[in-house]
């Protein structure tokens, strides 16, 4: 996965590479946490290195006053693979939670 992250980085270009660094470190956007109406769910692993959750996850679950917070306990920034199966679960789990019924969705296959 190391390997697989090392040649997507190298296959981007310098410039935005550290254009999007800038960005997103250095971009507020806490004045417009509180103004979200949507579901939202957030999912941040106790063990970041790279965005810590005292910095990241815990202070946008408190600015987004409905949001669904999950924690994953010793999980990494790149939960996404070494937590890839709860993960997926989870998702689902919001998806049918918050998902919208229609006529046609109400209808099992």
């Amino acid at each position: 996965m190391l390997e697989y992250a090392r040649m997507l980085a190298l296959l981007g270009s310098p410039k935005a590479t550290l254009d999007c660094v800038v960005s997103f470190s250095a971009t507020d956007f806490r004045a417009d946490l509180p103004k979200v109406q949507v579901p939202t769910l957030i999912i941040h692993g106790s063990s970041d290195q790279t965005v810590p959750i005292e910095a990241s996850g815990n202070r946008t679950a408190q600015m987004i006053p409905q949001a669904q917070y999950i924690v994953y306990e010793g999980a990494p920034h790149g939960f996404y693979y070494t937590e890839k199966d709860r993960l997926n679960q989870d998702l689902l789990s919001f998806i049918s939670q918050t998902a919208p019924k229609t006529a046609s969705s109400a209808v099992s296959n």
